[in-house]
């Protein structure tokens, strides 16, 4: 069913009438060198763009202009070789439409994990409607068919976690090591998904060791170890860094001190509220997350665990979710350049999405009449943007309509921000 929404959405433009926009023109061209010449040099797909040989990436006629440089003789982009190299099969055969709909394949996948996952924190029908209502939001339809690994980087976080959680079951080598080959494979989509993954090997490594497979746990670490010292070795000979980012010009993540870090505090609830990037605005459904990590904050601290094993085996689960998810956020906030672009609000968490379903599904099971009313917002929401607008920006009031105008934007979200930090202060000092 996933599969068949996105795929009946590939034909809406990505921004400005184009078919795609921001990084997607930049994959498809490394993807196409790989197909036609088996390396990264970008120079000859370029040349070939402005002389008009090789077929555009936009409809409107405009060329892409690279945003990397030249490194050994060879022009290299910052964005990796690992999705290239993924999509460069489908691309081979029959050009971006093949890649779009194996995109969409893989992004539907991640949604039936993501409902794997969730059925280890409760049982259905929460589990499956949780992964349709956020699989069907409008971050995750607008990114089913875009031509980024953000949803490849979510289908091997969530098998990451479900390997982790078999494991902590039944130590079994398949499971460990299958675990361990998912994780090893993320840093070569981005980088920066080692911050969502580390929880995850940790976590990967310590249940197999518990569970008297110290060999095992000690070969899952050395597997994404090996993974990680040869993307490095290949890293620095083609882009003459530790990660393809060393291409870029100026500071990684666009901050070079602490202060600048410091200033980026307000993305943390921008990221969620802000009026024009902020998921909460265009998924209302992604509430149920923030009820659902306090479902196991108070799981937790009552310690049902104690009590009944299911919960315990509930708990582990939803922790394991939870943990993808603030490391993802922690990566938008602090390490993302801008939380604006050519492309669809959200983008940066929406790898860390299918692993938000298990607690989407644990408040939506708590809350079930507040759940569906903001899933039917979130639906039509999708519905809305994907008949009557690009997906990136969107110039769209959906769902809300006017109430959108209650969202903060700007220095409104700072200033409330700031508030907000200042009155929880004060209330801390009160009470002790």
């Amino acid at each position: 069913m996933l599969f068949a929404v996105y795929v009946g959405t590939a034909g809406v433009d990505a921004a400005g009438g184009a078919e795609f926009a921001g990084d997607e023109p930049h994959f498809l061209i490394a993807a196409e060198s790989l197909a036609d010449g088996g390396d990264l040099d970008l120079a000859d797909e370029y040349a070939g763009r402005r002389s008009g040989e090789s077929g555009g990436a936009r409809r409107d006629g405009s060329m892409v202009r690279t945003d990397g440089r030249l490194v050994g003789g060879r022009l290299v982009e910052p964005h990796g070789i690992g999705f290239p190299l993924l999509i460069a099969p489908a691309y081979a055969l029959a050009g971006d439409s093949l890649v779009v709909v194996i995109v969409a394949a893989v992004g539907a996948l991640a949604f039936v994990l993501a409902a794997a996952l969730a059925r280890r924190v409760v049982p259905e029908p929460w589990a499956t409607w949780a992964a349709l209502l956020v699989g069907l939001s409008p971050p995750v339809v607008a990114h089913s068919t875009a031509v980024l690994p953000v949803l490849a980087a979510g289908a091997l976080l969530a098998g990451a976690a479900l390997s982790a959680l078999a494991v902590r079951e039944r130590p079994l080598m398949r499971s460990a090591f299958g675990g361990a080959a998912l994780l090893a494979v993320l840093p070569w989509l981005d980088p920066w998904l080692l911050v969502p993954a580390a929880p995850v090997a940790v976590l990967l490594a310590r249940w197999t060791a518990r569970r008297g497979r110290g060999l095992v746990a000690l070969g899952t670490v050395e597997l994404q170890v090996a993974s990680l010292v040869f993307y490095v070795s290949l890293n620095d000979r083609l882009y003459g860094g530790f990660t393809p980012l060393a291409v870029l010009d100026g500071p990684v993540t666009g901050a070079s001190t602490p202060v600048d870090y410091l200033g980026r505090l307000p993305r943390l609830a921008g990221l969620f509220v802000d009026r024009d990037v902020g998921l909460l605005r265009w998924a209302p459904v992604m509430a149920l997350a923030f009820l659902g990590a306090w479902l196991l904050g108070r799981s937790r601290r009552e310690r049902l665990a104690r009590l009944v094993a299911e919960q315990r085996d509930a708990e582990h689960a939803a922790f394991v979710a939870f943990a993808v998810c603030a490391g993802q956020v922690a990566v938008a906030a602090f390490a993302s350049r801008s939380l604006e672009g050519p492309w669809f609000p959200g983008t940066q968490l929406v790898a860390a999405l299918p692993c938000a379903v298990p607690l989407v599904a644990w408040g939506l099971r708590r809350a079930p009449r507040t759940g569906w009313a903001l899933g039917a917002l979130t639906l039509a929401a999708s519905a809305w943007l994907a008949l009557t607008a690009e997906w990136a920006p969107p110039d769209s009031d959906a769902p809300w309509g006017p109430l959108v105008a209650a969202f903060p934007a700007g220095a409104g979200l700072a200033m409330a921000v700031s508030l907000g930090v200042a009155l929880w202060c004060e209330r801390r000092e009160l009470r002790l």
